[in-house]
């Protein structure tokens, strides 16, 4: 659990330290803002909103944040403030027993510009991180709780409407009241508004193009958790797959790295250059075979028993339900040593565990070491809140101008990045558009070694969090934030997105490499293996 945890936080420690820097993008600077703050908490008001706190925060302040409620759970306790802000931290009702607490982070230098976040797993979160990294840029930002507090979700047992505030309503509630804040306070509406979040936060992107097209302008929506059921199925499948640590077809985390390294010797050259990473793992054509023990050795510590191949095979697999149709694809090759503690742990998956308990089945003594076809199916038939997130028609969006950028990293030891370009030809033929037309307001990068949402081997700074601000220069060619930006408001779209990996991903000891990783369908591949960790010597084919 606190591993799974962890890996939604897009900010890795030992990068955290770093103060940020930030690009001067500012055109409006609000006047005394501290007695400006102050008038907003007592002149502001809207149907539903309770104000709970209003205060002007200094550049610099390390916010001590609220544990209580079951928040600790989030392991945020605390936040620096990367510029002068006011906060405002409210509650807003959605229904008779339900509700969100909202943040505002309202800078004193305003870029004209709305931002909200979103959300990880099945947490109620507000991820202060992206409040801080957003409101530095000068966007006037917001973050939700999605509707409960902490990363259970026991807060949707018998109650539909906290399960239809974490599908849906949480975002848009808080795009609604935020964008009124926003105009009270600065005395005028924002120019344009923006999205930016990964994993549940990426499904929420998409759910917000999907059913409330005039949100945002620009959106950047980072490994996507769209088909939703279908996928807290998928991630509950490993158990059935792996058994027990006592089980004959269970691999241990050393079995697992074997697995890896034996993946890197088959298949890490097809992208032209042997460096640990693996630019398309759909290329991919491993055979764990190779790793069989001789009939001489069947315990050898340095080999594979035939239940345990056909454990990877297994793995390595799409899961399909009964009727014949694609519950999820196949776990993509490249995140086997991080998944030996999540996945392939011998154990419940407790966040499958928590959305069939209280939002399926309104049962908490259901466990996933039971997980059937069946169970499949009827997450899937029941699908609350339309939370599944599988729309291909985004005519709306389009044509209104909107944008959206989408980034799955290739080693994702969470969703499987197998699933991105899965939906993303899944609108493409809704829409009946070939990828030149779709490249008009949907673009899809693949980011070949990272891990969810961020970390992982590859070059995986791409400006998704605040992880490259102390490193090199903010362009619209390394940060995927501004680079939205420069799209919608210069029609400046991407090719590439060049990302950034850090030595021990540590700033202070340099940069090891960079990478431009390319616009799907096309494909990276080495043209220079001698210098390799150079953007040049690869090309998009």
């Amino acid at each position: 659990m606190k591993l799974y945890t962890a890996l939604l936080i897009p900010l890795p420690s030992v990068l955290a330290s770093h103060p940020p820097s930030y690009t001067d993008n500012h055109d409006h600077t609000v006047s005394h803002p501290r007695a400006a703050c102050a008038r907003l908490g007592k002149t502001f008001h809207a149907p539903n909103v309770q104000v709970n706190l209003v205060q002007y925060v200094a550049a610099g302040t390390n916010l001590s944040l609220e544990q209580g409620y079951n928040i600790s759970t989030c392991t945020r306790p605390s936040q620096v403030v990367p510029v002068d802000l006011c906060r405002m931290v409210m509650n807003v009702a959605t229904s008779n027993r339900s509700g969100i607490t909202l943040e505002a982070w309202l800078p004193t230098s305003w870029s004209g510009r709305f931002l909200s976040t979103g959300n990880g797993g099945l947490s109620g979160c507000i991820q202060y991180e992206d409040l801080a990294y957003t409101a530095g840029f000068g966007f006037a930002t917001v973050g939700a709780n999605n509707g409960h507090n902490g990363t259970s979700g026991l807060a949707f047992l018998n109650n539909p409407d906290v399960v239809a505030d974490f599908a849906y309503r949480s975002v848009h509630t808080g795009v609604l009241i935020g964008k009124q804040i926003t105009k009270a306070y600065y005395g005028q509406s924002h120019k344009n508004s923006y999205y930016l979040g990964c994993s549940t936060g990426g499904r929420q992107a998409f759910k917000e193009i999907q059913d409330f097209p005039g949100d945002f302008d620009g959106v950047v929506a980072g490994a996507p958790a769209v088909a939703f059921n279908n996928l807290s199925s998928w991630s509950g499948s490993f158990l059935l797959k792996t058994g027990t640590p006592n089980s004959p077809t269970f691999l241990t985390p050393a079995k697992w790295a074997l697995v890896h390294g034996d993946i890197l010797k088959q298949c890490d050259t097809l992208d032209g250059v042997a460096d640990g990473i693996l630019e398309d793992p759909e290329l991919c054509p491993y055979r764990p075979e190779n790793l069989l023990c001789p009939s001489s050795t069947p315990n050898a510590t340095t080999c594979l028993t035939s239940p345990q191949v056909q454990t990877v095979r297994k793995v390595f697999t799409d899961l399909y339900g009964s009727d014949g149709q694609i519950v999820f694809p196949r776990m993509n090759y490249g995140s086997e040593i991080p998944d030996s503690h999540i996945y392939y742990n011998g154990l419940p998956f407790s966040y499958t565990e928590d959305w069939y308990r209280y939002a399926i089945y309104n049962d908490p003594s259901w466990s996933a070491a039971n997980l059937s076809l069946a169970d499949f199916s009827y997450a899937h038939a029941k699908n609350p809140s339309n939370i599944e997130t599988w729309q291909g028609d985004l005519s709306a969006f389009k044509n209104r101008g909107g944008k959206v950028i989408q980034y799955h990293g290739q080693a994702d030891s969470i969703i499987t990045s197998t699933n991105s370009p899965r939906y993303y030809n899944f609108v493409a033929d809704t829409m009946a558009l070939p990828s030149s037309e779709m490249d008009s307001f949907y673009r899809f990068f693949r980011i070949s070694g990272m891990d969810h949402c961020s970390g992982g081997v590859g070059a995986w700074g791409i400006g998704q969090n605040a992880a490259v601000l102390a490193g090199e220069e903010q362009t619209s060619q390394n940060n995927l934030l501004l680079r939205i930006v420069d799209w919608v408001e210069n029609g400046a779209a991407p090719e590439t997105v060049r990302g950034v990996k850090y030595v021990n991903d540590t700033i202070s000891l340099g940069i090891d490499f960079e990478r431009d990783h390319c616009k799907y369908p096309l494909r990276n591949t080495c043209v220079d293996s001698e210098n390799y960790k150079k953007p040049g010597a690869w090309k998009c084919l």
